[in-house]
């Protein structure tokens, strides 16, 4: 049950008591830091790769990225289900149960990521022919690939514990060590890319490298803090055995995490066939889109962010048994979703020709093409804000293949089927359009399948009892407004 230790964590709130919206803001905006300093990394990496070593340099990065999202992808889907289960072990205070958990997701993600590392080093060749690397880039890509898929132990082990923490209430802790990690990346890139002071001049392997140092540095200072602060997670004594894998707690991880990472591979690859269909139209209109797609990672951070501080608290609430809560969660997540995903959109929109401008110069044919695309489409992300509130709550019951086919519904046939309807009748414009209409589409459907309630009925917890159907939905449903629970236009 709980101890001492669970108390004296500095940065952890109870996310099971308080005034809910100021609790949830509170825990959401260090994950909000933590998101922008990530992608203010690979924007400066990037910029220090090409200004240093060129476009195929660049697009040389630009195919390792790839693969690194997709195991990265991967990651996020175990790491949340491994967040919800010690979220709803928290909730109902109990440290040890939270603690098997993360010995468990440590100990076999630990094999996991030395044998991809193994493995990875010897397909490189192999995977970077799979991707069409264009022959130029092939031997930077190889060299710089090869690098990270050493940095892989340290960065997946890395990114799950930050995502532990913060199903434990912490989300201060990962904060603190993303800076880390973000400071040493981008100032040791100029260091070994160009062989400064002592350090070797390794080219594009010295910006790998770079993410390698800093990625192990990080990763063991955090785990010197959370030992020197005794955090409710270490493992001590006989707890160190925590780290064999249990089969009860890998299968249920498999099973919830699997949908959640397959997910963020639907995501990649609709993303993917969106982008060969815009670059059929020309340049300028490829140029124009990909400013739009660096504006829209900083617009839907916030989305993201709220998303994983409901998922926590859900998970605490749901495990503490404490269901009269999760519709005001949700609520408020929604609300802060909205309110601060169109105030950007509004800000973005008073200044988007000057924002703009910085990527592609004020006189570029492609910077009218990028402000129509920004008026067409960036306002759908208020709409995406809501649907991942929902999809936040009711994965953190463990319900995670309603908002994977919702998600495929929204993205694939929806998507795809509106730019080819529309294609005649729009042009170009069908593709802008088409994220409002996949949005809204992913939007109804998530609300439905959340009033429905059916999600209710499903169970994350490892070897504890859950309650009845019957008795969840009615503890669910309990404190719900006449009318319905949920207003979901904020």
């Amino acid at each position: 049950m709980a101890d001492a230790a669970a108390q004296r964590s500095p940065g952890r709130v109870d996310l099971t008591q308080g005034n809910i919206g100021p609790t949830l803001l509170k825990f959401a905006l260090p994950t909000l830091a933590s998101s922008i300093v990530q992608s203010l990394n690979g924007t400066v990496n990037a910029i220090w790769v090409g200004r240093f070593l060129g476009e195929n340099a660049l697009a040389a990065t630009s195919n390792a990225n790839i693969v690194m999202f997709l195991l990265i992808s991967f990651v996020f889907g175990f790491g949340m289900a491994a967040t919800i289960l010690v979220g709803q072990a928290f909730g109902r205070k109990d440290v040890e149960q939270a603690r098997r958990v993360v010995g468990t997701t440590t100990g076999s993600f630990l094999l996991i990521t030395i044998v991809v590392a193994t493995a990875g080093w010897f397909l490189c060749p192999a995977i970077l022919h799979l991707l069409g690397t264009p022959a130029p880039a092939q031997p930077l890509a190889l060299a710089y690939l090869r690098v990270i898929f050493l940095a892989m132990p340290a960065l997946l082990l890395l990114t799950m514990l930050m995502m532990t923490l913060r199903g434990a209430g912490d989300s201060l802790t990962p904060l603190w060590f993303m800076l880390v990690a973000v400071v040493l990346d981008s100032g040791l890139n100029p260091v070994f890319i160009l062989g400064l002071g002592p350090a070797p001049k390794l080219g594009i392997a010295g910006s790998a490298t770079a993410t390698l140092i800093a990625n192990y540095i990080a990763l063991f200072a955090l785990l010197a803090y959370i030992y020197l602060k005794d955090l409710p997670l270490r493992l001590r004594g006989r707890e160190l055995a925590f780290l064999i894998p249990d089969p009860a707690i890998i299968r249920t991880i498999i099973v919830k995490g699997l949908p959640m990472g397959i997910q963020m591979i639907v995501i990649s690859l609709s993303g993917l066939a969106l982008v060969g269909l815009v670059n059929s139209h020309g340049v300028d209109t490829a140029a124009a889109f990909g400013v739009a797609m660096q504006l829209w990672t900083y617009v839907q951070m916030p989305a993201m962010a709220l998303g994983a501080a409901v998922s926590a608290m859900t998970a605490q609430n749901i495990g503490a048994g404490m269901w009269h809560r999760v519709n005001a969660i949700t609520r408020s997540g929604i609300g802060y979703s909205v309110l601060i995903t169109a105030a950007l959109v509004v800000l973005m929109t008073l200044a988007d020709r000057s924002v703009m401008a910085l990527f592609m110069g004020g006189d570029s044919p492609a910077l009218p093409i990028a402000r129509h695309i920004h008026v067409v489409a960036t306002w759908n992300f208020i709409l995406f804000g809501v649907t991942m509130v929902l999809f936040a709550t009711v994965r953190a019951n463990g319900a995670v293949w309603g908002p994977l086919i919702i998600l495929c519904i929204g993205l694939v046939p929806v998507r795809f089927g509106f730019i080819f309807a529309a294609d005649q009748r729009l042009g170009v414009d069908a593709i802008w359009w088409s994220f409002p209409v996949s949005s809204f589409a992913n939007l109804a459907l998530s609300v439905a399948y959340y009033l429905e309630g059916g999600w209710k009925k499903a169970r994350m917890t490892v070897g504890q009892p859950c309650p009845d159907d019957e008795q969840c939905t009615e503890e669910a449903l309990a404190t719900r407004e006449a009318g319905g629970a949920l207003n979901p236009a904020g």
